[in-house]
């Protein structure tokens, strides 16, 4: 190499390398780490009269230790948007012992005699919605959207109130999207990011609640470090959650069927 060309020629760029120490911590400095050790801090700032949004379809895939935490806490007044409202003495459930639900939003509640009582007493208040229309009010309402046209509920209690238009000879009705203080999530896996996986029935309503909280938190079976878990694999992306734990679930069945022997 001539004397130009070594002159001329640009300096090799440092190499950077990072213990795991180092990148956990830059991790942590960055803010991007969501794990919280307790269900105490999973639910710091939860308050009387909040609108609470939870996943899960029936007994299965709901966050059932952050829903036993709010009953610890004894907040009262809380607005829970669910597709049901779990069983008698189960899930959510356990709220309407102390009567901390004001409100309930949802599809399918047959399941709960203590929901059916408190509803008939008038000591709460329920707004019936079809099942595929909470789904798509929760995802609108994560992504942004305003309200939309369903025809859904046209012609039925479900449209009183409700504004009215026809598209293409088709009668709808706008349905308002749905957004709540926080949205308490149940995933299989996630990792430091808050990146989450969902397992079987449990990817029901989930992904879409997660979207729809102002404050997300995700309980978990299992928390990997960065990098475990595929880019593909992933159904709920660390940036909509702001808090994560890993927990021990009792997963009760609510109908168990068997086969006569």
């Amino acid at each position: 190499m001539s004397r130009c060309e070594r002159r001329c020629k640009s300096p090799d760029p440092p190499t950077v390398r990072l213990s795991v120490n180092n990148y956990k911590r830059r991790i942590i400095m960055a803010g991007l780490d969501k794990r919280v050790m307790t269900y105490e801090e999973a639910l710091a700032g939860l308050t009387d009269d909040m609108t609470v949004l939870c996943g899960g379809f029936g007994l299965c895939g709901i966050p059932e230790n952050l829903i036993a935490q709010i009953k610890r806490m004894g907040i009262k007044g809380l607005t829970v948007v669910s597709n049901n409202c779990g069983v008698d003495g189960f899930g959510l459930g356990i709220l309407l012992e102390d009567r901390q639900i004001r409100k309930m939003i949802s599809s399918y509640v047959g399941e709960n005699a203590l929901f059916e009582k408190q509803l008939l007493s008038g000591e709460l208040e329920v707004e019936l919605t079809p099942q595929g229309t909470l789904a798509e009010k929760l995802r609108a309402g994560g992504a942004g959207i305003p309200a939309f046209y369903t025809a859904t509920g046209y012609g039925t209690p479900v449209a009183e109130g409700k504004e009215t238009r026809q598209f293409n000879g088709r009668n709808v009705i706008l349905e308002e999207a749905i957004t709540g203080d926080f949205a308490l999530v149940k995933g299989w896996k996630a990792d430091h990011f808050g990146n989450v996986i969902y397992r079987h029935t449990a990817q029901n309503f989930n992904p879409v609640v997660a979207t729809a909280g102002r404050i997300t938190v995700v309980e978990v079976e299992e928390i990997v470090e960065p990098g475990v878990l595929l880019p593909t694999q992933i159904h709920t992306p660390g940036i909509y959650v702001d808090r994560v734990i890993q927990g021990t679930f009792e997963k009760r069945i609510e109908q168990r069927t068997v086969r006569k022997s």
